[in-house]
């Protein structure tokens, strides 16, 4: 084969042409956090070719499962997150931008990028913390014009909810496949989670068998996905390590009370209620495979239709695939997010 594996691939392994900072910062939002997690945090940062100090600044957040080192590692094959950038740089399709990847794992997989009195203030980290620090600290981004949210599954999620959220500090966002309309991205897999907490005698045997296994198995890592964003969406200080879980565990019955808490987070009626707050981004990006196994193809055209009748341009584009393995949908929205924050 001509050019063998390597003629898929931008650069070599570790032989980019900007280079990767390693940062280390001690957060106050995260310090004493219910779950005993690091509130100390390596956070990797890429710094383009000739970096100049009005270089925008976009924040990479990673799914549930993963953390920011993540998206540093590639193959010839499925290339790294800053080669993929650089083939675009070196392409002319994208201009200078530098990216942090931050670290939100929890003891239970994964933050959202929210706040919650179960697990700890990630959104506060994220927004009020992390940024200011590499800014400072780097002399890129600096202003909402040159800051963005970008992620796929989770990470997605989080772009759409921090946005929506707290959007006077951005002005661009992407979301790959990132979670919307809970109804049919969550409600499958609460029969998984009873199932897996029957077994292992509720949810204490569940966490200390997934925390000693020596291989996470399918269901234990759909059960532990599903704790994780009760943890978040629906923290109860009354509840079981501080979690109200969505559905009774004996008979399986859906907690109209605790589902309803779920539902507000959802970006389809966060949109709804917020999505005007978008109306001055540069960009907004949505994409979701046509055979999404958590169904979020059809959250995304739910959310679309939300933020459009909120007069917000969203840039929406659906492909041929499922929700693993997308990290290559990042050449999509890479040019629409760095040209919109160099302007």
């Amino acid at each position: 084969m001509a050019g063998g594996p390597w003629a898929l691939a931008a650069n070599l392994p570790g032989m980019l042409s900007g280079k990767l900072v390693t940062l280390v910062h001690e957060s106050d939002a995260l310090r004493g956090n219910p779950l005993g997690d690091p509130f100390v945090r390596e956070l990797p940062v890429y710094l383009p070719p000739d970096c100049g100090k009005d270089v925008p600044l976009i924040a990479v957040l990673a799914g549930f499962g993963g953390n920011g080192q993540g998206a540093l590692h590639g193959t010839p094959w499925d290339p790294s997150f800053p080669d993929r950038y650089e083939r675009l740089l070196k392409e002319g399709l994208c201009p200078p931008a530098a990216f942090i990847f931050p670290d939100g794992f929890t003891r239970y997989g994964g933050s959202q990028y929210m706040n919650s009195n179960a697990t700890g203030s990630y959104e506060d980290w994220l927004v009020d913390e992390v940024f200011p620090y590499v800014e400072n600290e780097l002399g890129v981004g600096g202003r909402p014009a040159r800051r963005g949210l970008m992620g796929k599954s989770s990470g997605g999620f989080g772009a759409l909810h921090v946005c929506l959220n707290r959007p006077e500090m951005f002005r661009a966002l992407a979301s790959h496949s990132g979670d919307a309309y809970f109804e049919l991205g969550y409600k499958p897999d609460f029969g998984r989670l009873l199932e897996v907490l029957e077994k292992h005698g509720g949810v204490q045997g569940f966490l200390d068998a997934f925390e000693s296994a020596q291989r996470i198995s399918t269901p234990m890592f759909i059960a532990m996905s599903v704790f994780a964003m009760a943890s978040v969406y629906s923290p109860d200080p009354d509840e079981p390590l501080g979690v109200a879980l969505p559905v009774d565990v004996q008979t399986g019955r859906l907690r109209e009370e605790i589902w309803s808490r779920w539902l507000e987070h959802d970006p389809v009626a966060m949109a709804e209620q917020k999505g005007d707050a978008l109306r001055d981004y540069e960009v907004v990006f949505i994409d979701a495979g046509l055979t999404d196994e958590y169904h979020l193809q059809f959250g995304a055209r739910q959310l679309v239709e939300s933020l459009k009748a909120h007069r917000v341009s969203v840039e929406q584009q659906e492909f041929d695939g499922g929700h693993m393995g997308v990290r290559y949908r990042y050449e999509s929205s890479l040019p629409f997010m760095t040209k919109a924050l160099s302007r």
